[in-house]
């Protein structure tokens, strides 16, 4: 969920016991930032969109909860049943606090944020939100936005506001950004570094969908050398790399209509 990542069709059997999902068949990372954003040309409804990912593991989860029923309790003896049921109900009632801390503990490393105690989730939760609202309304890139970021944690708005049509409401939203990052700083955090560590956290690259459309087509033709370009890329992704400059642009606007009117949306 912090890299933009959209599996799809993340139903019940792409999902394992352990809770991750695989077998990805239609599945890319978001460019422009938008929680409705799928990637499959039969989810018209948007079951799978990116937006409702954590409520579909959630679902999942209780799926796989009811087969487990009869394992955990007695056919015959409903009072059995019933002590099953609110077992398992209690888990998978746990999961969206489960799921809300380990994505504010992501969040948080891309935001250059350091835990700091629970009185603080909350803001912090807000914040991120707020971030990921703004990219929203003004149609951001998803990973070029957290990269930018890292840029103005070290002093250069400029890169980051470059990619924001209202930048006022940008540098409301970074005030509040710098002072919650003053917070850490006061606290004892260490000096500098932050712009690196939150690098570490956001990929300058991902496989962006026009870049495996071409290296698909040109290894159908015979041609295997864009897809060896990308592989390579795509190695080692948090790693600004001047010679895969051109694999890390946005896809231009009307291949992105292409793209849209494929999904669906």
């Amino acid at each position: 969920m912090n890299v933009g990542f959209i599996h799809g069709v993340m139903n019940t059997d792409n999902m394992t016991i352990s809770g991750e999902t695989i077998d990805y068949g239609p599945c890319a990372f978001m460019e422009a930032h938008d929680p409705a954003a799928v990637f499959s040309s039969i989810d018209h409804g948007g079951r799978y969109a990116y937006g409702n990912q954590p409520h579909i593991a959630r679902w999942n989860l209780a799926r796989l909860a009811e087969t487990l029923l009869p394992l955990m309790a007695d056919a015959d003896d409903e009072a059995d049943i019933q002590r099953a049921i609110a077992r398992v109900t209690a888990v998978i009632d746990a999961f969206p606090g489960w799921y809300a801390a380990a994505l504010l503990t992501g969040q948080r490393a891309r935001l250059g944020l350091l835990a700091a105690t629970p009185a603080d989730d909350a803001a912090d939760t807000a914040l991120a939100a707020d971030f990921q609202a703004l990219l929203h309304t003004q149609a951001v890139d998803h990973t070029l936005a957290g990269r930018r970021l890292a840029d103005a944690a070290e002093g250069r708005d400029a890169p980051l506001r470059d990619l924001f049509a209202d930048r006022a409401a940008l540098d409301g939203w970074l005030a509040r950004w710098r002072a919650r990052c003053a917070q850490d700083d006061a606290r004892g955090a260490p000096a500098g570094g932050r712009g690196a560590a939150m690098r570490r956290s956001s990929p300058w690259l991902i496989p962006r969908n026009h870049r495996v459309e071409e290296a698909l087509a040109a290894a159908t033709a015979g041609d295997l050398a864009p897809f060896r370009r990308l592989l390579s890329a795509l190695a080692r992704p948090f790693d600004e790399r001047p010679e895969f400059a051109d694999l890390a642009e946005p896809a231009p606007a009307d291949l992105t209509a292409r793209y849209q009117t494929f999904c669906g949306t």
